[in-house]
C-alpha cells in the first residue's frame, strides 16, 4: 500500500469520527475538514513525493509535510483513544443505566480532540525549534583521580541535520556548547539525515566546536542510512575524531582518561566491518587508564559495555520519546529512555537529543545539550 493511499484512508477515518461533532458550527466543521484534507495531501507529498524544481517551494512542501505528520500523529492517536472511550462508555451504560451514554460524550470529545491535537502540535513545534537547553548532570565515579574531579563533557546527540534542521540551528547549538567551556565534546550519533553533498554546508559550523581536548564522534543508525563512509570522512575533515570501535587516552592535568567509541549497535547490518564491539574498543588500552568512558549511540550497548569494564556510557537515540505517546514505547526496544541510570557497575546517561527526527515536534521530552561532570564517588 502506497503512502498516499494509507494517508488518505487514515485521514478519512479521522474526518469520519470528528467532523460530525462540529455539525452545530458549520464553518468550524468546514475548517476542520479542510485541515484534515490538506494534511492527507501534504503529508505524503512532503515526505516522499516529487519535489518542485524551485528550492523554495521544495523546502515549503517539506516543512508542510512534516508539520502535518506531527498533527496527524496526535489526531490519530487521540481519535483512537476517543473511540475506545466511547466503546467503554457504551459497555458501562449497558450494565449500569443512568451513567453518561456514548452519545452524550461523543459531541464533547469530538470537539476536544482536534483542539487538543492542535494545541499539542503548536506547543511541540515551539519546543522543537528552540535551541536545546543545557542539562547538567554529575556522575559519581568510584576511584576517580583528583585531577579528573570536575572533568566536563559537553554531549550533543541526535541533531538530525536534514529536511528541517539546517545551518542556523546547528550554529546556535555550537554557540551554546562553546559557552560551556567543556574539557571535551562528545557527539553521540544521528547527526545527519541526508547525503554529504546536500548537507555539508549545514554541518560546517561544527568545525567551530571548542573544548580543551577536542570533539569525538560515534556513528548512529542514521549515518548508515545516509552513507556512513562519506560522512566519516567529512567529519574528520571538520576536525572531529571519529571513534570506530577504538579509543584514545586523554591526559588531563597528569591523569589519564580513556575515551572509547563504538559504531552503532545496528551498524553490522550495513557494513559487516562496523559491527559494534565495546570490548574491541579497549584493545591495547594502558592499565593506568582506569577511568573509562564509552560513547555509544544506542543505550542497548550497555550490557556489552558493562562486561567490558567501562565506568560511564553516553548515549542518545531515543529522543526521550520526542512526543507523547511514543515515549511509552521506547522501553520496548531500549533499556533506558532518558537520563542517568545504573547497569550493574556501569553508569549510563541517555540524552533526549539535541534536535529532532521527522515532525518538528517535542512534547514532554525537551531537547538538550548535556553538560556531564565527573565527580568523585
Amino acid at each position: 500500500m502506497s503512502l498516499t493511499v494509507l494517508s488518505t484512508l487514515l485521514h478519512l477515518y479521522i474526518a469520519w469520527r470528528l467532523v460530525p461533532a462540529w455539525s452545530d458550527w458549520p464553518f468550524a466543521a468546514a475548517a476542520l475538514l479542510l485541515v484534515i484534507a490538506a494534511s492527507a495531501v501534504a503529508l505524503p507529498l512532503g515526505m516522499r513525493g516529487r519535489r518542485p524544481r524551485s528550492p523554495r517551494w521544495a523546502r515549503a512542501l517539506t516543512w508542510a509535510g512534516y508539520i502535518c505528520l506531527g498533527l496527524f500523529s496526535s489526531l490519530f492517536v487521540l481519535t483512537l483513544l476517543r473511540d475506545l472511550l466511547l466503546v467503554a462508555a457504551a459497555l458501562v451504560a449497558a450494565l449500569a443505566p443512568g451513567w453518561p451514554t456514548p452519545h452524550a460524550l461523543a459531541g464533547m470529545t469530538g470537539r476536544a480532540v482536534p483542539l487538543l491535537a492542535g494545541l499539542v502540535t503548536a506547543w511541540g513545534f515551539l519546543n522543537a525549534r528552540r535551541t536545546a537547553a543545557v542539562v547538567r548532570v554529575d556522575v559519581p565515579i568510584a576511584g576517580l583521580p583528583e585531577a579528573l574531579h570536575g572533568f566536563t563533557i559537553a554531549q550533543i546527540s541526535d541533531v538530525h541535520v536534514g529536511p528541517t534542521i539546517g545551518r542556523d540551528y546547528v550554529d546556535a547549538v555550537v554557540r551554546s556548547v562553546n559557552r560551556l567551556e567543556a574539557d571535551m565534546v562528545a557527539v553521540t550519533g544521528d547527526l545527519v539525515d541526508g547525503r554529504v553533498p546536500d548537507l555539508a554546508p549545514h554541518v560546517a559550523p561544527l568545525a567551530g566546536l571548542q573544548s580543551r581536548h577536542g570533539t569525538y564522534f560515534v556513528t548512529g543508525n542514521h549515518e548508515y542510512y545516509s552513507g556512513a563512509a562519506p560522512w566519516i570522512a567529512e567529519l574528520r575533515r571538520l576536525g572531529m575524531r571519529v571513534l570506530l570501535n577504538e579509543h584514545v587516552v586523554l591526559s588531563h592535568d597528569g591523569a589519564p582518561l580513556l575515551v572509547a567509541g563504538v559504531t552503532d549497535y545496528s551498524a553490522h547490518h550495513f557494513d559487516a566491518a562496523h559491527r559494534s564491539d565495546p570490548l574491541a574498543a579497549l584493545a591495547g588500552a594502558p592499565s593506568e587508564a582506569t577511568v573509562r568512558l564509552l560513547l555509544a549511540h544506542q543505550p542497548r550497548s550497555a550490557e556489552a559495555a558493562g562486561r567490558a569494564g567501562f565506568d560511564l556510557q553516553l548515549s542518545g537515540h531515543t529522543h526521550g520519546g520526542q512526543f507523547w505517546p511514543w515515549n511509552h514505547f521506547v522501553r520496548f526496544q531500549q533499556p533506558f529512555t532518558a537520563g542517568l541510570h545504573r547497569w550493574d557497575a556501569l553508569w549510563v546517561y541517555v540524552s533526549r537529543g539535541t534536535g529532532y527526527w521527522g515532525p518538528p515536534k517535542r512534547f514532554g521530552a525537551p531537547s538538550e545539550i548535556t553538560a556531564v561532570r565527573l565527580v568523585r564517588g
